[in-house]
């Protein structure tokens, strides 16, 4: 990609509107995949998303954090790595260079207390990484791994860590195992070491895969790939108390494809919860209830793409994109903030994409 292009999207496209800078995550290994960290411009009037090039050299950057100045992927794949990207002042990424996280196949990141973390899929473990100075990484300062199974003897023969996320307080590191139905809750010191403190247990064969948190940090949303529900926990300290257990389908919907729900976001004033069903082609929208203690779903809305993985509310809550993994097509929804509802506004071509992050 050109600079010129960067600069472009920076700009305003020539759309006489400020834009946003935009990262689109993909598997470069798959056939009709991305060649790299795809980069974007988002027009938050209008929900509007251009794809505007490409960083080359970034390897299956599945998720994909934005900090400003700089730009952190997770390339998952079976030597896993972190890549850290430097944004100059024309707008254009570089890469700073890249880590090994220890294990296979990292699938999240989380930013945190001038660390970064990943979760290892298909090792089931938890890596960290200090930030340094330039925003590029450090070595490795602990590597976690989860022990157990689950009943699913194709999906869960070992841990399977599939998110890694701070709570709202900042103390606790929560780690999401969908292999173990675990949610494990760890403390990080100063020197980049976690320490366990507790792991909340959810049903057997749920296969827990992300987690949101309500605003008001009292309750969490924990999403389950396998058997397509949401449960609902108290949360106190690390502690989470599952309880409410809620399906991410609508009465009557068909068991064939199966469903395998995938990301979980609230709305930033906690009145909505957002779902993506992977297999249905749907998001889920439901309405947050009794301060957060429950869930009741509104309606599940057709994707206009097929198996939806990563969503995301813009900054605003305006908008709700959706990365359609199985259809090159990344979807923009506007939502209606009295009722949650969604309601298609555009259609972005792109290829497999897996993740969109937006300029915070």
């Amino acid at each position: 990609m050109t600079e010129g292009v960067a600069r472009a999207a920076e700009s305003d496209g020539g759309h006489g509107r400020a834009e946003i800078r935009a990262y689109l995550g993909t598997y470069t290994s798959w056939a009709g995949g991305g060649t790299g960290l795809g980069l974007g411009a988002y027009d938050p009037a209008t929900g509007r998303l251009r794809v505007t090039g490409v960083v080359p050299d970034v390897p299956n950057p599945s998720f994909v954090i934005d900090a400003g100045r700089w730009v952190y992927a997770a390339n998952e794949k079976s030597d896993g790595e972190v890549t850290a990207l430097a944004v100059g002042p024309d707008g254009v990424p570089k890469v700073l260079g890249s880590r090994s996280t220890g294990g296979a196949d990292p699938c999240h990141l989380a930013l945190h207390r001038g660390f970064l973390l990943s979760a290892n899929y298909s090792s089931g473990s938890v890596a960290v990484h200090p930030v340094l100075p330039d925003g590029g990484l450090g070595e490795r300062t602990d590597l976690v791994v989860h022990k157990g199974a689950g009943p699913d003897p194709d999906r869960q023969e070992g841990p399977h860590a599939h998110q890694v996320l701070a709570d709202p307080t900042g103390e606790f590191v929560l780690a999401v195992d969908l292999g173990t139905d675990s949610v494990h809750s760890y403390r990080l010191s100063g020197e980049g070491k976690l320490t366990p403190a507790t792991t909340a247990r959810v049903h057997a064969g749920a296969g827990p895969r992300h987690l949101a948190f309500h605003p008001s940090g009292k309750h969490a949303y924990i999403a389950n790939e396998l058997d397509s529900t949401i449960v609902v926990a108290g949360y106190d300290r690390g502690v989470l108390t599952p309880g409410q257990k809620v399906s991410t389908l609508p009465a009557g919907a068909p068991t064939a494809p199966r469903n395998y729900p995938a990301e979980i976001v609230v709305s930033s004033d906690g009145r909505f919860a957002y779902l993506s069903n992977r297999g249905h082609d749907s998001v889920a929208v439901f309405a947050v209830e009794r301060g957060g203690a429950a869930l009741r779903l509104v309606e599940a809305t057709p994707v206009g793409g097929k198996f939806p993985r990563h969503i995301t509310l813009d900054a605003s809550g305006r908008f709700l994109l959706a990365a359609n993994q199985n259809s090159d097509n990344i979807t923009t929804f506007e939502v209606d903030r009295t009722t949650g509802k969604l309601r298609l506004t555009s259609t972005t071509a792109a290829p497999i994409p897996v993740c969109v992050a937006l300029k915070r």
